[in-house]
């Protein structure tokens, strides 16, 4: 009730605006010691994936804080991970306003935010100045101003900047608001992309003798083929996890709504189908070994169990949190331990 109240003031407001104001809200939240208070921490429930030992199954999906400027708070909430960014490797204002829209007949999202960051010194320095008790993700993508052609020189860059401070790092080559980003999913670019990263990873755990895992985080607009090239290319260079999905161009399930004609990518509800079947391919095409993190219209406890029956073994939430708040990730622990007791 706190947060539909809260929201509904919130949605007056333009969305980015409130975006900025509701982070701000939850960092006040933990540094009065608050927010146990208001949303109690949710049951314990760990989890080992790549080799990390997750609080719980539920996680925030990189968008929300791509600066690190707000970890302390929303780990607070009780998420089992946190994932920060998309970082570049210079600062850049991302694409003009407006650029986040909201639907909420179909409780989505439309961003063309474009990798709006502080660039990655900003972010490593507020990651060293908090412990938290969540997982820690930090997720990676080029300068608009880099050339595809040369993706890979920022993406080395960021990975090698933000290695000894990250859990696990995502490369995200899936975002739709940079142009040609995802050219990067297909062919000889994944290919040495991949190649380049693994051997970049592996100089690093021996310099800093610390193994930190590499997801690929992909986006849900791939046909049944490129769904098994990718699935080929992550085995063959030993990726050790895949986070499905990022969010869709494709507008059928909003298509009489206000702002659905807005460009950049669409999360939320209407993605929910799509993106749990691209889990659900993935699963029989990747390596039994090889977990998939299952992001992509979590409105609920039960939509969080259809991506673990799809073949997820962590979920991410984004728009979920943003329309139901922090009781989504109660509502979703709560739902997962049920599914295993069954």
């Amino acid at each position: 009730m706190l947060y539909k109240i809260l929201r509904s003031l919130l949605f007056r407001l333009d969305a980015e605006q409130a975006h900025h104001l509701g982070l701000k809200g939850i960092q006040a939240l933990d540094s009065l010691n608050l927010s146990k208070l208001v949303y109690p921490t949710p049951d314990a429930a760990p989890v080992e994936v790549m080799g990390l030992t997750f609080p719980n199954s539920v996680g925030l999906a990189a968008g929300l804080d791509k600066n690190g400027d707000y970890l302390a708070g929303l780990s607070a909430l009780g998420f089992g991970f946190v994932e920060i960014g998309t970082v570049t490797p210079r600062p850049q204002p991302g694409n003009p306003k407006p650029r986040l829209f909201r639907l909420p007949e179909a409780e989505a999202i439309i961003n063309r935010m474009g990798f709006n960051n502080l660039g990655v010194e900003h972010l490593i320095a507020q990651v060293q100045a908090v412990q938290v008790p969540a997982i820690v993700g930090i997720n990676i993508g080029k300068n608009i101003d880099t050339a595809v052609e040369d993706a890979t020189k920022d993406y080395l860059i960021g990975l090698g900047k933000v290695y000894p401070y990250a859990d696990y790092v995502t490369i995200n080559i899936s975002s739709p608001n940079t142009p040609g980003l995802r050219k990067l999913q297909f062919g000889e670019s994944l290919n040495a992309l991949l190649s380049a990263l693994k051997d970049k990873q592996t100089s690093l755990h021996q310099q800093y003798n610390r193994y930190v895992p590499m997801a690929v985080k992909v986006a849900p607009d791939l046909s049944p083929e490129e769904v098994q090239a990718l699935a080929e290319a992550f085995a063959s260079f030993e990726i050790d996890a895949v986070i499905a999905t990022n969010t869709t161009m494709a507008r059928d399930k909003v298509a009489e709504l206000k702002h659905a004609e807005e460009a950049g990518g669409l999360s939320g509800r209407p993605v929910f189908a799509q993106s749990t079947e691209i889990v659900r391919q993935f699963r029989t095409a990747l390596p039994d070994v090889m977990p998939i993190i299952a992001a992509g219209g979590i409105m609920s406890g039960q939509d969080a169990v259809a991506k673990i029956s799809a073949g997820a073994s962590l979920v991410q939430i984004y728009s979920g949190f943003i329309y139901h708040g922090p009781a989504l990730i109660s509502d979703v622990i709560n739902a997962l331990a049920q599914n295993n007791e069954q």
